[in-house]
């Protein structure tokens, strides 16, 4: 049976040099970097290093970045420390935000009591930002958290524009990167972002490990008490040979970018091209299609199936070795539809099955015949 994985939004296969990097590190620098002797002192050494190194991609100080568990823990940190700590009382998001922002948000109205707007959406799912502009009047202390690119519809968001917005407006500015980081150049000095939350497993490196960037003198506290690890603000042993690897695989990322970004996008345009050609009437969903304004990595599919024969696509999928989501992978197990494309499609094509495929240089064109002609004899 052919084994085709195209589920790489929701995570990716680490890279064999990366692999190689963590085993070293396992193997040779297995020190509590907190510890004052020689062996522990060489994994802080590691540790910083990677630090000034994963800070040198983003063009900020190695003083900015916060290693965290992930993406997730980096949105809690920043959100939560945002409206204790530095007195934010009105939040303004989007209502097709990852759930460890719109969940923490939720959290933070029942502790706070906090103000919450939701920019409008366009029906291509992305924002509105005259409405953004509007909202951004306020008299309170304001925060913005909107995703650099969304991992459902691939919709990409304008973050110099509404870094540019917030600033004008005295407004904090956070965005979830956790798509975009190890995929596209981010500059940081250029781009004024207070917060930013990245993953290391979304660009080909370990599970278990992120950042945040936190901007210099932004007054954030810890989420997690203990120790004084990470500057104080993340207390908690660090994970030396995660946070290696994700500098590896960051790294490998950043030196390979346009080479891979150019093969990665060639896969996108067959799968359109193919998929458009081999079966009448699908879709695609945001912005997803559009080879400019989304993404190069995924592609949101609306299916022409009927809603009976809808309910079996996946499993159907997953029978013939085809590994794909109908969303994010957090919603697995969840019977609900997408809270994403609830938001942007109308009631008959949220009827339709909608399959993220999202691609990896691991990926073929063989892959794509494979996956494509599943798909038209499951239709037919």
């Amino acid at each position: 049976m052919h084994q085709v994985y195209f589920d790489n939004a929701a995570t990716t296969q680490i890279r064999d040099e990366v692999i190689t990097s963590i085993v070293e590190v396992m193997q040779n620098n297995y020190g509590n970097a907190s510890s004052s002797h020689s062996i522990g002192r060489s994994a802080k050494v590691l540790i910083e290093k990677s630090r000034k190194a994963v800070a040198s991609y983003l063009n900020v100080s190695a003083a900015e970045i916060i290693f965290t568990s992930g993406g997730t823990e980096a949105d809690n940190l920043i959100l939560q420390s945002a409206v204790r700590d530095l007195k934010v009382k009105h939040i303004i998001t989007s209502k097709i935000e990852h759930h460890a922002v719109l969940h923490t948000i939720d959290q933070l109205v029942k502790d706070y009591k906090i103000a919450v707007s939701y920019v409008d959406l366009k029906p291509n799912g992305n924002i509105d930002y005259l409405h953004l502009s509007t909202l951004l009047k306020s008299e309170t202390k304001t925060l913005v958290s909107l995703m650099h690119i969304n991992n459902e519809i691939g919709n990409v968001l304008n973050i110099k524009k509404v870094s540019e917005l917030c600033k004008a407006n005295d407004a904090l500015f956070h965005t979830d990167a956790v798509q975009s980081v190890g995929h596209y150049k981010l500059d940081l000095q250029d781009v004024k972002v207070d917060f930013l939350a990245a993953s290391a497993h979304k660009f080909h490196g370990p599970k278990g490990v992120g950042f945040a960037f936190v901007r210099k003198n932004s007054a954030l506290k810890p989420l997690i008490f203990g120790g004084e690890q990470e500057r104080g603000l993340r207390a908690g042993t660090e994970s030396v040979h995660n946070i290696v690897g994700m500098e590896r695989a960051l790294k490998s990322a950043y030196n390979n970018l346009e080479k891979e970004t150019q093969y990665i996008l060639s896969l996108k345009q067959y799968f359109i091209e193919s998929i458009t050609a081999k079966i009448q009437n699908v879709s695609f969903n945001g912005k997803s299609g559009d080879m400019e304004k989304s993404t190069y990595t995924l592609v949101n599919v609306c299916l022409p199936i009927p809603p009976k024969k809808a309910a079996m696509l996946l499993f159907q999928l997953d029978l013939k070795g085809i590994a794909c989501s109908k969303g994010s992978a957090c919603q697995s197990g969840s019977n609900q539809n997408s809270h994403v494309l609830n938001e942007i499609l109308c009631e008959e094509d949220l009827q339709k099955p909608s399959i993220r495929f999202s691609f990896s240089i691991y990926n073929t064109k063989e892959e794509i015949d494979y996956v494509i002609d599943v798909l038209k004899e499951f239709i037919e």
